[in-house]
């Protein structure tokens, strides 16, 4: 059995849903995109794709921090780490592309 197997789980789940998300506000973002009767700015299709990118980037890098901290025998605080407080900026930024497709197409 691999050792501190639950927290390991916990923390792939963290990442796979990190994933998702990403996944999901990409793909509503350019759905939405496509719904209205102009044509959006490629440039912003490119910006929603690579903030997506960049969640996924990060919060791998995360799960890979995550990993090493369970590992270690040391206890570390709850105290959120700066790839934490970037994939938040991230997520709302991508919230944020949404909210401009959705006014340009009107």
């Amino acid at each position: 059995m691999i050792r501190n197997f639950q927290e390991h789980a916990a923390n792939e789940r963290t990442f796979l849903a990190w994933i998702r998300t990403a996944t999901a506000v990409v793909g509503f973002g350019l759905a939405i995109g496509r719904l209205g009767h102009q044509t959006p700015s490629p440039w912003t299709e490119i910006a929603m794709l690579v903030t997506g990118g960049l969640v996924i980037v990060f919060s791998y890098l995360r799960m890979r921090t995550k990993q090493k901290e369970i590992d270690t025998p040391a206890e570390f605080t709850a105290e959120e780490r700066p790839f934490d407080l970037l994939l938040l900026a991230l997520v709302c930024s991508m919230f944020a592309l949404i909210a401009f497709f959705t006014l340009h197409l009107v």
